[in-house]
Formats: structure tokens, sequence, C-alpha cells
């Protein structure tokens, strides 16, 4: 890395700083060692990192030692043997570090490599995907990607897979001779990897192959529902695409992939998803959890120099924790009222406002106790027929339109 690359990266980890400690998450470093069995575990056996791509050592106590090769396992089993399950949840992380894989060196991928990411475990809140997938996008459009594409799915729960990958499994087998030498070791232990092989016969074979988004159950068609009609008032752009897998084992329900024409046959920008399981196999209880990592390289190798450059008055107002100037509550649990609530905190968020919402399904008691909590500036109170605006500093509250509280709060700033 160069002077002018070191000035890039400095840029956009102030913008990563601003965006997301803005939305409540807070900065986690986990060691650049961790143990084997954490990866092997959590990652999953049956992956290309775990099979070929970790870096791995025994030290003078003849522990197995591996150099991270992804962010998510580490944060997991911070929140595990922290005991951040007392905390209010979700618990919002962020980091950006350094990682490691066994790969071939080529532009924009690296043996050592820096990524971006956020995780949010605690909730298994639709918005939590939503605001995940929201504040990805917010930070590929600061640092100017070109070409962005957001590809989405949902790989259902693990549960009710079941099915579904014995459909698959059939297929495979069906159509064995045909498939590269990896697929067929993988039918077995993880049939879905097949959908990302770049070997044509096998992607001939895949065309034909039967599709998860056909088969999920009523609960993961209805979750999967729900992040799609918050990203649509969120005004975040996707595609369907049931092929998408990701390449981890932990995945479930919501995967997605930003990509971008700007990279060639190597676009993926970042991604990530919904990992319901991954803290009960780490030895914590079951807890929900949705996260996303973005390589910092090919961020860099997308964006728009110029953007990505303009440092200065990001990291001047890039803040330890910013202060959250609007908290939006729920005054009720209808669907209709959960667009509404988010579709305010994405205008806040757009006009510049530090601001978070509910997404552990609290009360509205509970949810303005939580503001309190954070220190919340202004509350706004979504209900059916009004949203009430109540000054958490002054004491004092008014009925305003939706489309208005933005507005309020903007100037309410400009007069202090």
């Amino acid at each position: 890395m160069l002077g002018e690359q070191a000035s890039q990266r400095a840029s956009l980890e102030a913008r990563a700083r601003s965006i997301l400690e803005s939305a409540g998450y807070e900065r986690i470093e986990t060691p650049a060692f961790e143990a084997t069995e954490l990866f092997a575990r959590g990652v999953g056996e049956s992956t290309d990192i775990v099979r070929k791509e970790m870096f791995t050592l025994q030290d003078q106590g003849g522990r197995s030692l591996t150099l991270r090769p992804e962010g998510t396992a580490p944060v997991c089993r911070a929140y595990v043997e922290h005991g951040m399950h007392k905390r209010r949840q979700p618990v919002k992380l962020w980091y950006l570090s350094s990682f490691f894989r066994h790969e071939r060196a080529q532009a924009g991928r690296y043996r050592q490599f820096w990524q971006v990411g956020a995780e949010s475990i605690g909730s298994e809140d639709p918005a939590v995907d939503a605001e995940s997938i929201a504040l990805l996008a917010a930070l590929l459009a600061e640092a100017g990607v070109m070409g962005l594409r957001l590809r989405l799915s949902s790989l259902g729960s693990a549960h009710a897979r079941g099915e579904y990958r014995e459909r698959l499994q059939a297929h495979l087998r069906a159509n064995e001779a045909s498939l590269s030498h990896d697929v067929r070791s993988r039918i077995e232990l993880n049939p879905l990897r097949a959908f990302d092989s770049d070997d044509a016969d096998t992607q001939s074979v895949m065309r034909t192959a039967p599709l998860l988004l056909e088969h999920l159950d009523a609960d993961d068609a209805e979750h999967f529902a729900q992040v799609r009609r918050l990203l649509d008032v969120a005004g975040v752009a996707y595609e369907i695409d049931p092929t998408l897998v990701r390449g981890l084992d932990y995945y479930t329900r919501t995967v997605f992939e930003f990509t971008s024409d700007e990279l060639g046959a190597q676009s993926g920008v970042g991604g990530g998803g919904r990992y319901d399981g991954l803290i009960e196999r780490l030895g914590g209880s079951p807890t929900p959890g949705m996260g996303w990592a973005a390589g910092i390289e090919r961020i860099m190798l997308a964006g728009e120099r110029s953007r990505i450059g303009a440092s200065s008055e990001v990291a001047a107002h890039a803040t330890v924790l910013a202060p959250v100037e609007l908290f939006v509550a729920l005054d009720g649990s209808r669907e209709e009222l959960r667009g509404a609530a988010f579709a305010l905190l994405s205008e806040a968020r757009s006009a510049g406002l530090s601001a978070q919402m509910d997404l552990g399904g609290r009360s509205l008691k509970g949810q303005l106790g939580h503001a309190d909590a954070l220190g919340a500036r202004y509350v706004a109170i979504v209900g059916d027929e009004q949203t009430v605006l109540k000054d958490m500093q002054g004491g004092g509250q008014q009925t305003v339109a939706a489309n208005t509280v933005v507005h309020a709060v903007l100037r309410s700033h400009h007069a202090l």
C-alpha cells in the first residue's frame, strides 16, 4: 500500500465510521489469530475457505491457530465470550480489519486484504436485514462505486431446507457424470455450492436444477417479502437472484451481494446475509444475526477516486459514537406502520441525521426507554392516524405530518 492508496483508504474508513456509527454500530476489533476450530465449526468444513484457503500453524503449546479469513465468526465468538447477550438487543458492531486467504493474487484480490463489515446480533426482525443492506448501499454510493448492482435472495431457515436439499441432491446425482470433480465431492456435504461453480458443464446442469426460492416455507417466504418491502420504501434497488447462495455455510434466510460492472468477471464488492444458527454453533444460546463485509481494495478499484479521496469533511464530522438525533418508534404492530417508520428512518439518514429505530420488538414504553438510554434528542412516534414528535430533552411534543418530521428536527438544529 502506497501513499495515495493510504489516503484513499483513510477516507473510506472515515466514511464507514460516519455512516455506521450514526446508525448505532460500535467499533470492534478481534485478534488476527483465532483457534482453527472456530472457522471449521463456524464457516463450515465444506467451504473453500476452510478446505483450501486458510493460513494455519501450530504454536509452541501445540494449539492449532489460523489467521482470520473472515470477520463474522470472530465477532460472534466475542459476542458469546463477553456476555453481549446481556446488553440491549440487537447488539450492533462494525469493524475494519485485515484478513488472510491463500488465493491466487490478482487485482483487488490479495492474500492479505482489508474488509469493512457490520454485524447486528440478537433480532430476527426483517428490518434488521433491510437496514444492514441499506447501510452498505449508502457506503458504496458514498464511495462512488460505479456500475453497482444488488443481487438478493433467501436460503430459508436451516430446518426448512431439508426437503429442498434432498431434491437438489437427487438432481445432482442424476447428472453426476456432467459435474466437475469439486461439485461431485460436495453433493452430500453442501450441494447448494453447485450454483457457484464456474465449470461450463456444471452450469448447464444447474440451469434445470430446482430453486430454493420456490420451496421456502410460509414463515421464510413472509420474512423475505417483508425485507423486500422495506428495501422498496427505502429506495434500494435490487434484483432477485434465486441462484445466489454465497460461499459460507452459516447463512440462513436473507443473502445478498453487491457487484460492480467495473470489476469484470470478479465483480463482487461486498455482501452477506442472515446467520441465525451461528451463535448456537459456537456454544451460545440460539441467537439470530445479520451482517456483511465489503472489500476495501475492491471498493477503491470500483470507486471514483475524487469521491473516495475527499476525506477531510467526513473525517471532521466522524465521532467516537454519534449522538442519536432522531429515534423512530412504532405505536402499533401493523406492517404498514413498520414500512412508514423505515421510510422515515431512511429519509432522516439521507438528510445527514444520526437516526435509529427499534429492531428488537419492544413495546412503545420499551422503545421510549431505549431512546432515552441512547440519549436521543427527538423521538418520532409513528401511529395509525398520526405521528408525534417528542422532544426528549425539552419535554414537549407535537403532532406533525410524517413527511415533515425530518424538516422539523433539522430546523431545531439550526435554531440552536
